[in-house]
């Protein structure tokens, strides 16, 4: 997740696009479980969707669908690294593309707040500083350093993945989105507005089964991996993300005072991160 996106329901953006395009779909012309799908995908990656004209009724289960752009991601690793392999790719070529997939089909958006959340916490600023950062739509030197570093980290871990990571490595990124979405609606705002807020708001009434629809899709993703992968290495990815999570939301409380869209996206490229080169290890043992 990240707050820059320049979709907010009510933007100008929308306005102008739902009143100039005739290709746009008006809040209310599609099914509901449709608009909340197109929602879901058009906001978290790059997969062309329709315009949608945010309403009440589409934002109210779009959180349901934010794991499914994560079994998308898992599809296209593991067709990748299934035509790597015939392909006699090197590792280098591998391990690149690989790091690249994940980033290109979601565009960055959860990248994006790891960025501005690197650049707060490096500051040392006190919390009210540190949320005018994550506002700040320019990257600072520290942004660019850790996304230097979590790239070179992501390649060294996607480098060491072995057959038999995949398609296991499809449960890792159903978990971090499912328990993303989670935070984004069990923990409190640090702000009253942006993204985590207005999905948050948005969902309304809906919140108890989007909650439950979030935790079938965790549980999902952990079956996925026992299934293709086997018990121990399920269990422990599993408690890789819970330890990436209590991390998360003890640092988000501590430094922040809750979460924000910046913040989850942040926790989910560092989860992600942890869990493959966990995958990675799992896999020579």
């Amino acid at each position: 997740m990240s707050e820059h996106k320049n979709t907010e329901p009510g933007s100008s953006t929308d306005t102008q696009s739902v009143s100039e395009n005739p290709v746009v779909q008006k809040a209310g012309t599609l099914p509901p479980l449709l608009e909340s799908f197109v929602i879901a995908f058009s906001m978290y990656s790059r997969i062309p969707m329709p315009f949608v004209e945010w309403s009440e009724r589409g934002m109210k289960y779009a959180f349901c669908f934010f794991p499914l752009i994560g079994v998308v991601i898992g599809a296209c690793v593991s067709a990748f690294a299934w035509a790597a392999e015939r392909a006699g790719l090197g590792v280098l070529a591998f391990a690149l593309l690989g790091t690249a997939i994940p980033l290109l089909i979601t565009g960055g958006i959860h990248m994006d707040g790891f960025l501005d959340v690197t650049d707060a916490r490096s500051s040392f600023q006190s919390r009210e500083r540190k949320l005018e950062i994550l506002k700040d739509p320019h990257a600072g030197a520290f942004a660019i350093a850790g996304c230097g570093v979590y790239l070179l980290l992501y390649a060294a871990a996607f480098s060491e993945l072995r057959g038999n990571a995949f398609p296991a490595i499809a449960g890792i990124y159903v978990m971090t989105r499912a328990i993303s979405g989670l935070s984004v609606l069990c923990f409190p705002k640090a702000r009253k507005n942006g993204l985590a807020a207005t999905f948050s708001k948005g969902t309304g009434s809906g919140a108890p089964a989007v909650k439950i629809v979030l935790t079938v899709w965790l549980f999902a993703g952990i079956a996925f991996v026992v299934l293709v992968s086997g018990a121990v290495t399920a269990v422990v990815l599993t408690v890789a993300a819970a330890s990436a999570f209590l991390w998360y939301h003890h640092m988000a409380m501590h430094e922040f005072g809750g979460t924000t869209g910046d913040l989850a996206g942040y926790f989910l490229q560092t989860a992600e991160l942890l869990m493959v080169a966990v995958l990675a290890v799992c896999g020579r043992i």
